[in-house]
This record gives C-alpha cells, structure tokens and sequence, in this order.
C-alpha cells in the first residue's frame, strides 16, 4: 500500500547545508530565513546543520540561530549534539591513519596540498605540510582557520591518531583531475566528497571513511529521533549534498548550485541570496 503523500505543515525533520545554502554568498543569515527557521522549531520540527565544515566553524553559525543545533560536520563524520552550548558527541567515524597517510602520499605525488582535519572531539585541527602551497583557495582556507593549523616537516610523523578527514582544495582543472587518482589508489576503502563551485572555478575533495555521508548521518538521526525519510525536508547546493537531497522526502537544491545538479530533477529553489531556504520552510514545513 502506498503510503499517503506528506502535506505541506506535516514534515517534522529540516536537514541544512550550511554554506551556498543557509547562508548568503556574504556569510550572513537574513533576517527572513533566521525568521522562518525560528518558526519551524517553535512547531517542533527538528533542525541540524549538516555540513563540510569543522566544528570551530559551524558552531558560530549554529550560535547565531539561537544555539542548541545539532551539527552534522565533515560531511557526516562527526556529529555534535549542542545543548546549552555544550557539545557532546553522538557519534564519530574517523579514517584510519593508514588510510589517511595513503590519501597523503597520492595527493602529494599529484601535486596537491593535503589537509588533514584532526581531533575527534571536534577540536578541528589541521595539519598541512610547510608552505608555500599550490592553490591559493588552501592558502585562503588556512588563514581564515589560524590559530588550528600546525605546519608539519612531515605530516606521516605529526598525525598520531586517526583524523576525520583529508582535504584537497584547488583549481576545478586540478581536482578533476586529482579525483580518479585517488579513486584508483584508494578504490571502495575511502568515501570521496567533492564540493564545486563553478563561477569561482574551484573546487573541494573531501577523502572520508567509507561509510560516511550526508545522508547516511541524516538516517541516523532520523532513527533517533523517531522521524521517517518522508517526514524530511533536506536543502543543499553541492554534490556532497546529492545523496541527501535524494534519500529525504523532500530534497530541495539551491538556484545557485552547480548548473549539472540543479538538472538532476530535484525541486530548484531560489538562490541563497533570495532566501531560498526561506521560501522553502515557509511553503512546505510552515
């Protein structure tokens, strides 16, 4: 028997990416969407961020919604209940060193820069090799996240535990032509992200343990939480995002993302700009 459609007001569970998606290409959270986000909690419905950044990163966003945001973060391989301001861990799923040290050793003989997210509690370390760097989106990214970069002599002899992550970031050129280097060397032993944004021509790959995903850390919380996938609205803008939007009840993808996958099929919204987390929580969860 097929199970009856979900109406607008009924969902009870809303998944957001982060950047491209929650926010503004400047960053910030309107006054709109942090209205229609407000909204949708006050009628119970469950909200997480579910995002590619690290914990240092998304907790200020989740601060400026009000706290107490649960926090999917490196694409689902940590995630963070926040209650009060305090964090506790639900669940983590690292790389194994040997894998992450293999994942270092194929970026480098590529010509890429490896960063390595550390600290399983959320401390959101990184360690890169000692500059200078290849891209200058890495050399951005690391100063934007100072003090929590240690530049290595050697990463192989800094990187003691089993990380979250490591990530390449880079021309789009470059990491095209970085991923099936890694998807040869690695094969099915890795979970590989990317993250691409066209207009800038850059782009992200993210090199994670296997199982790990969006939308598999969405099931997880779905299961917690009692919700089904059909009582799901999920937004994002970029391919780690894909499986998420897909798997939700209702996937919505952002006006801004990447031509390719606004063909996909899913239900476009407008930009990040024009409110479109907005104009989607105040259709189809208010």
């Amino acid at each position: 028997m097929k199970a009856a459609a979900v109406r607008p007001g009924e969902y009870r569970l809303l998944a957001l990416d982060i950047d491209g998606t929650l926010l503004r290409t400047d960053k910030t959270l309107s006054a709109r969407t942090r209205s229609a986000v407000d909204a949708a909690r006050a009628r119970g419905v469950h909200l997480v961020l579910v995002t590619g950044r690290r914990y240092p990163s998304a907790r200020s966003v989740a601060e400026d919604l009000g706290g107490d945001v649960p926090l999917v973060l490196h694409n689902g391989a940590l995630i963070l209940d926040v209650d009060g301001g305090d964090a506790s861990i639900l669940r983590c799923r690292p790389l194994p060193r040997a894998l992450a040290l293999e994942t270092v050793a194929v970026g480098r003989r590529h010509g890429a820069d490896p960063v390595v997210h550390c600290g399983q509690r959320g401390e959101g370390r990184l360690l890169v090799h000692q500059g200078p760097y290849s891209s200058t989106l890495l050399a951005y990214y690391l100063d934007k996240s100072h003090p929590d970069v240690t530049a290595c002599v050697a990463i192989e002899q800094s990187l003691t535990d089993d990380p979250l992550q490591v990530m390449f970031g880079g021309r789009l050129e470059d990491m095209a032509a970085l991923l099936p280097a890694l998807q040869v060397a690695l094969g099915d032993r890795v979970k590989i992200e990317r993250t691409v944004y066209p207009a800038q021509g850059v782009a992200l790959l993210d090199v994670l343990e296997r199982t790990v995903g969006k939308a598999e850390a969405l099931a997880f919380l779905q299961a917690r939480w009692d919700v089904s996938s059909e009582r799901t609205v999920a937004i994002g803008d970029n391919w780690n995002d894909r499986e998420m939007l897909e798997r939700a009840g209702l996937g919505l993808v952002m006006g801004n993302a990447d031509p390719d996958m606004r063909a996909l099929g899913l239900r476009v919204l407008p930009t990040s700009d024009e409110d479109g987390v907005a104009v989607a929580i105040e259709q189809y969860v208010l």
